[in-house]
């Protein structure tokens, strides 16, 4: 598919796990993808596996608002234009309300809520422009609560709402606000649990499709949102997590 020959798409958290999975998405389907990220080495080892003239990287902390808005400047410098923005990068602190410090509260909450308030406030006005979208990295634990988890979880169900209030204040410039809200995926963040064999037993037990999912698989849902193959499609919060949100939480019989 060339679904995104001639677009402009920025992709934050772009240096691995889902955001790099994503960028190359793009990148396949024909995109100019400018990638975001404030891991140096990752973020150019992206850059150089993607075809280089149609391929830029920025350093950026996307929980500084400045950074973001010299990152959308960077991209329209370089391409002319943005069609697509994927809100990606994000961090997890894990933590009931008594464990989690309020350093990294507000950590958390800059680096997966501010950073999409502030990539939604800078790309706004170049997406009306190009009837162009928004496709958010989300959680299911956005959607429901987890134990131990509070900092994230507040943050991703933060998410899920300001996309669906995005959707509906930019709907008649013609910009489409979605959300992916995966469950257990193999990334960077995960790797710490892999190893754990009885918890991804459970994992395994509670998704019906027995196994967590591959970036792969998030991003190829990413690139959907974005694509006008879901040009009706807005305000959306689309779970990607193998049938897990399915269940009422009773156990198989």
């Amino acid at each position: 598919m060339n679904r995104f020959e001639d677009k402009v798409v920025i992709v934050t958290g772009a240096a691995s796990g889902m955001g790099k999975a994503t960028a190359h998405r793009f990148s396949r389907e024909g995109a100019k993808v400018v990638l975001a990220d404030r891991q140096h080495e990752k973020l150019q080892e992206t850059l150089e596996e993607l075809p280089s003239d149609r391929t830029a990287a920025r350093l950026t902390d996307v929980s500084a608002h400045e950074q973001v808005r010299d990152l959308i400047d960077f991209a329209i410098e370089k391409f002319g234009k943005l069609d697509v923005l994927v809100n990606d990068a994000g961090i997890h602190v894990p933590g009931n309300v008594l464990e989690v410090s309020v350093d990294d509260w507000h950590r958390v909450q800059a680096n997966n809520v501010d950073s999409v308030f502030f990539g939604a406030r800078e790309a706004i006005p170049h997406l009306a422009k190009t009837k162009g979208s928004i496709v958010n990295v989300a959680s299911v634990s956005g959607l429901g609560g987890d134990w131990g988890m509070s900092a994230y979880d507040t943050s991703k169900g933060a998410v899920v709402n300001l996309t669906r209030v995005l959707a509906l204040d930019f709907a008649k410039k013609g910009i489409r606000v979605n959300s992916v809200c995966p469950s257990f995926t193999y990334t960077a963040m995960t790797a710490d649990m892999v190893d754990d064999k009885e918890l991804m037993a459970k994992f395994a037990e509670r998704i019906p499709l027995g196994r967590g999912a591959q970036p792969e698989e998030i991003a190829s849902v990413i690139a959907f949102l974005a694509s006008e193959d879901a040009g009706f499609v807005t305000g959306v919060n689309l779970p990607v997590d193998g049938g897990l949100t399915a269940s009422n939480g009773q156990p198989a019989q």
